[in-house]
Formats: C-alpha cells, sequence, structure tokens
C-alpha cells in the first residue's frame, strides 16, 4: 500500500511563492496519475492540478500561469511550485494518486483517485 505526504505548507504574504511535495512510500509504477487538490475552510475539494504519467498535465483555470506541477520520478515525489499566491489560494492542500488509471488523461475530479494524503497547509495574507 502507497502511502503520500505532503510537506511544504507554510504561511506567506500576497505575491509570495511556496513549492509543496508529495513523498510516495513506494513506487508509483510506471503508468501513473497524480493531482493536487485543495479544500479551504467549508468550501468542497477542488482541483488544482494533475500529472499523469506520459507527462502531460492539466491545471484549474484559477491556478493557470502561477502553478507548476512536476513529478520526479527518481525520487518518487511530486511537486506544486506556487508562484504569485493570492489570498484565495489559501486551503488545505493534498496530493493524491491512481494507480494504472483506465486512460492517461489527467483529471481533475476526486472521484478518480484511491491514495491521498492527509494535506498539507498554505496560508496566503495579503
Amino acid at each position: 500500500r502507497v502511502q503520500l505526504v505532503e510537506s511544504g505548507g507554510a504561511s506567506v504574504q500576497t505575491g509570495g511563492s511556496l513549492r509543496l511535495s508529495c513523498a510516495a512510500s513506494g513506487s508509483t509504477g510506471s503508468r501513473y496519475a497524480m493531482p493536487w487538490f485543495r479544500q479551504a475552510s467549508g468550501d468542497e475539494r477542488q482541483g488544482v492540478a494533475s500529472i499523469v504519467s506520459d507527462g502531460t498535465t492539466t491545471y484549474a483555470d484559477s491556478v493557470k500561469g502561477r502553478f507548476t506541477i512536476s513529478k520526479d520520478s527518481t525520487e518518487n515525489t511530486l511537486y506544486l511550485q506556487m508562484n504569485n499566491l493570492q489570498p484565495e489560494d489559501t486551503a488545505m492542500y493534498y496530493c493524491a494518486l491512481d494507480f494504472d488509471p483506465s486512460t492517461l488523461t489527467p483529471s481533475l475530479s476526486p472521484l478518480h483517485y484511491n491514495y491521498w494524503g492527509q494535506g498539507t497547509q498554505v496560508t496566503v495574507s495579503s
């Protein structure tokens, strides 16, 4: 069973940057989908970005041009580089994993993912 552990969350000011990491305890395999989601207090979980094993990515419109998702296969770690952070980016950020997805189309729906981390908090103050 793979475990996912997020890190890198912090409190920053508007316009700042953070890099979140998601370390997988075991191999994610050669065919996978791994996203970042976020959930603000009182809101539903929202897809932020996703990457699949062929390198294809997708982003929520609200973060396009500011966030970059990547994966280091040698370290089995997923990253989310977040630049120009805004107060509306404040949320708990979660990574997830889908082993051997039926299609290599990155999805921002939480229904596609079987494994989840515990989250890391990002707070952006104005």
